[in-house]
């Protein structure tokens, strides 16, 4: 099984298209996390006024230098609604996003992994439809290592797991559940919680789930180019039993 790796820049109306169209030698890295927007903007060039105030704008400032080495700022801001944006576009055409978004002279760079040319092609058609797009890079990944770059983010392995779930999955993990032999039980477990322990066994469950669902996506990229399944039986060279 073949795996694509497309890098591609787009152009349209977005909030940070106009700083960087303003300033050329300025670079905008952009993570989404799970309820906000990490920013971090770089320059070797001395900012401007103008520069320093159209920072102040994007969001709440956590860093912020200005030496000989230039600029380095990182802000951070609520995550405004992704209904209808780009990443869900990749959603829709099997294409794994790898963070960050580049943003460099008015355009945004995006690196995409993909199972299938196809769906790459039909994903860059959508895009032209209504923005400005041009493919950088589409490589096939047969036979090649699964880069580091590829670590599934944090906070969408535990999407949409509660704090109780997550409470119940760290005890487990701390209290040695999940090692062999293990080190507890979950009658144990429960004894240091407030919960009865088919409540706490149900949060437990409900974790897991969520971890292996949401881990699935980046399960199937590390294994997909292994060659055959380790699990099964090569019954090539097992010759049949003599009829009796």
């Amino acid at each position: 099984m073949s795996l694509y790796e497309a890098s591609f820049r787009v152009k349209h109306d977005c909030p940070y298209r106009e700083i960087s169209e303003h300033h050329p030698d300025l670079t905008i890295r952009e993570w989404y996390l799970s309820d906000c927007q990490v920013i971090e903007i770089t320059s070797a060039e001395s900012p401007t006024d103008d520069l320093l105030d159209a920072i102040d704008q994007i969001g709440t400032v956590l860093h912020k230098s200005i030496d000989e080495s230039g600029l380095h700022v990182v802000t951070q801001s609520c995550l405004c609604s992704l209904e209808d944006s780009i990443i869900e576009r990749f959603e829709e055409y099997n294409c794994l996003y790898q963070p960050p978004t580049i943003h460099r002279q008015g355009w945004e760079h995006y690196t995409v992994i993909a199972f299938s040319e196809t769906d790459v092609r039909d994903l860059l058609r959508d895009l032209e439809a209504d923005r400005d797009v041009e493919v950088l890079s589409k490589t096939a990944m047969t036979e090649q290592q699964i880069p580091h770059s590829m670590l599934a983010p944090v906070d969408q392995l535990f999407e949409d797991a509660t704090e109780r779930q997550l409470a119940a999955l760290r005890l487990a993990l701390e209290r040695g559940y999940y090692e062999q032999p293990r080190k507890t039980s979950l009658r144990e477990l429960a004894d240091q919680t407030a919960v009865a322990r088919s409540t706490y066994e149900e949060h437990l469950r409900k974790a897991e789930n969520k971890l292996l669902t949401n881990a699935g996506q980046f399960l199937r990229l590390v294994t997909a180019t292994s060659a055959g399944n380790p699990l099964q039986v090569d019954r090539t060279n097992q010759t049949e039993p003599a009829a009796e």
